[in-house]
């Protein structure tokens, strides 16, 4: 069996996240304590009893995330003879993936997502920026549409940019960039826009299958309004020790297995302001061989991604219980 390991991104922290593993096991308790030591906070608090507001403020689920997601992967890799074929995290999830693989230390990762929690804040003004999840079009019409967007409200003196963000999975895209612009497109986008900006093969009945949900965020992530964030984390992690690796990460920069340590700290670097490619990272993995694929942390948006991106061909687990956990350890033998 070839395993894929997969670390879920901001969206997947809610309050209780990993208790059952830090009651049971011992290298879970450890695993907390270090990153508490680490950045001065108390994560058992934060994770455990932290209310859903304290939870979603960036600084904070940047860092709960990696260390959930790398209390999951030790306990697994404490308990059996876990050796995936590559790892895979979505956004700051990629940051759990080096640590899991040995690229980076946890210390030296919570350090990492902690700033950039912040930096991604403070590079444009909260009201600035938005999101929306798009429904309904193709990777292709998605960055025609945005770029539509861009030029023909630029005619009005509505500014620049509005991105693809995060290719998800088939059917869902999520776009990023500026406030207003946003709401330009979804005031002018209409069925003769639609029938106007894709070629004519596209159906122009489906239009009425195009939905967006504007997603509540503080921060208009993943694209170029992020550059100055990705600039403070160059001259951050430029100084944080990166090591090569055996197994590969499957980056979301370039969505290619990726091994050598200068690499993957430039991928690391680049993704605040390039898009996350989800999709072609799992069919990588795919290719790589994959075709059980185990979500390590809170939550399971990844695994219902992977069955829209995979379909049959695969399996999913999730570790949100110690029934999951079991039920995987036997599968992968002691």
């Amino acid at each position: 069996i070839m395993w894929g390991a997969l670390f879920p991104g901001q969206g997947s922290q809610h309050p209780g996240m990993v208790k059952f593993l830090f009651e049971e096991f011992k290298i879970a308790r450890e695993t907390f304590e270090e990153a508490s030591d680490t950045l001065g906070i108390n994560f058992q608090k934060l994770c455990f009893d932290g209310t859903d507001e304290e939870l979603a403020l960036t600084k904070n689920t940047q860092p709960a995330l990696v260390l959930v997601s790398t209390a999951t992967s030790r306990v697994l890799t404490s308990l059996s003879n876990f050796k995936p074929i590559a790892y895979a995290g979505h956004s700051v999830g990629e940051y759990a993936a080096l640590v899991a693989t040995g690229a980076l230390t946890l210390p030296d990762a919570l350090r990492a997502v902690r700033r950039r929690g912040e930096a991604m804040q403070e590079a444009v003004p909260v009201g600035e920026g938005a999101m929306a999840a798009v429904m309904g079009l193709t990777p292709i019409q998605v960055v025609e549409m945005c770029q539509w967007a861009e030029k023909t409200a630029a005619k009005e003196g509505v500014q620049s940019p509005l991105e693809p963000a995060n290719f998800n999975c088939p059917g869902q895209i999520v776009i990023s960039g500026r406030a207003t612009l946003m709401q330009w497109m979804l005031k002018n986008f209409t069925k003769e826009v639609y029938q106007q900006v894709f070629s004519p093969e596209a159906d122009g009945a489906s239009v009425s299958r195009v939905k967006f949900i504007p997603l509540k965020v503080s921060a208009p992530f993943h694209c170029s309004m992020m550059k100055p964030a990705e600039d403070t984390m160059r001259a951050l992690l430029t100084e944080t020790e990166f090591k090569t690796v055996a197994t590969p990460v499957v980056q979301n920069f370039t969505a290619q297995p990726t091994t050598n340590a200068n690499t993957l700290r430039e991928n690391v670097i680049r993704q605040i302001s390039a898009p996350v490619r989800w999709i072609e990272c799992i069919e990588q993995m795919q290719d790589l061989g994959a075709t059980k694929f185990i979500e390590l942390g809170s939550g399971k948006v990844l695994n219902g991604l992977v069955k829209k991106i995979l379909g049959e061909k695969a399996t999913t687990y999730p570790m949100n219980s110690l029934e999951e956990l079991k039920a995987v350890t036997s599968l992968l033998g002691i």
